[in-house]
């Protein structure tokens, strides 16, 4: 879920454990959902293994992508 903005960044609160890539892959599952996008068009550019990420996706503008995200939260 949304969890709210964090001056440029968006706060997303994930269920699954950060192991194994667990937390990675829910991400990228939720942000393909949210933005209406398959998730290969989804690739985590930094932060694959922290807390802060940086994401990249195919087709939308950061404008769009920040827009798409915070409609409805």
């Amino acid at each position: 879920e949304i969890a709210g903005r964090h001056g440029d960044a968006i706060r997303i609160r994930l269920a699954a454990p950060p192991v194994d890539g667990a937390a990675n892959t829910e991400l990228v599952k939720f942000l393909a959902e949210r933005l209406g996008v398959p998730r290969s068009a989804i690739t985590i550019v930094r932060g694959a293994s922290g807390r802060r990420k940086t994401v990249s996706v195919d087709g939308l503008t950061t404008d769009r992508v920040q827009r798409l995200l915070v409609a409805d939260s």
